[in-house]
């Protein structure tokens, strides 16, 4: 493990597989390592229902800290997100200077 993932913030993302639905930021965990075993934490805890409906996790390399409000960090999330694509479809629809 490179110093840079162990310093790393990582979000643990639940999101459902057959809706494409996002439930948002579950944790924010320090370094891959920590975020590797809180995940499988997480999982192992999820009922066989919650799974069989199509709800798993999934680890996004993040600047949000670590052991913030999952609430606060899904909104900070999704507001990037958002910033991010608005700024994908304004550089799509700029006209390409042609020399």
């Amino acid at each position: 493990m490179t110093r840079q993932e162990s310093k790393a913030s990582y979000a643990i993302i639940r999101h459902n597989v057959r809706t494409y639905v996002s439930a948002g930021v579950v944790e924010v965990v320090r370094g891959q390592q920590n975020a590797t075993l809180a995940m499988r934490e997480v999982e192992n805890c999820q009922s066989s229902e919650d799974r069989q409906l199509g709800w798993r996790y999934f680890l996004e390399e993040t600047d949000l800290k670590p052991g913030m409000n999952p609430e606060e960090a899904t909104q900070l999330r999704w507001a990037a997100q958002e910033a991010r694509e608005n700024k994908a479809m304004s550089e799509q629809s700029s006209p390409i200077e042609r020399r």
